[in-house]
């Protein structure tokens, strides 16, 4: 059973950052492509970005691209997800997912497994 184990949310102030993680348990972690999404409240769980098994292709949704990055630890089998110039839009909770396919967790397909989530919420 694979287990997706995200931390880090918190509390931040506009322009700050923030970096999250994602324990992966139960899997081989370089198998899988890892993303990150996100839920603000009242709306739609939206893509943030994915990086793949190997760690060689990162993709950014529009809204994030230049602010976060993603990488991976493959000995640690840990993604990350470093927040910067953070805005009040961003305030979100934030999963983790894992797939066999960088192209499924792109476009929001059927991901295979799910963290439970984190919150960070951004303050002005």
């Amino acid at each position: 059973q694979v287990q997706l184990v995200e931390s880090g949310g918190g509390l931040v102030q506009a322009g700050g950052s923030l970096s999250l993680s994602c324990a992966v348990s139960g899997g081989t972690f370089t198998s899988y492509a890892m993303g990150w999404f996100r839920q603000a409240p009242g709306k739609e769980r939206e893509f943030v970005g994915v990086i793949s098994y190997s760690g060689t292709n990162t993709y950014y949704a529009d809204s994030v691209k230049g602010r976060f990055t993603i990488s991976r630890d493959n000995a640690k089998n840990t993604v990350y997800l470093q927040m910067n110039s953070l805005k009040f839009e961003d305030t979100a909770v934030y999963y983790c997912a894992a797939d066999s396919s960088t192209a499924t967790i792109r476009s929001f397909g059927v991901v295979k497994y799910w963290g439970k989530g984190t919150p960070v919420t951004v303050f002005s």
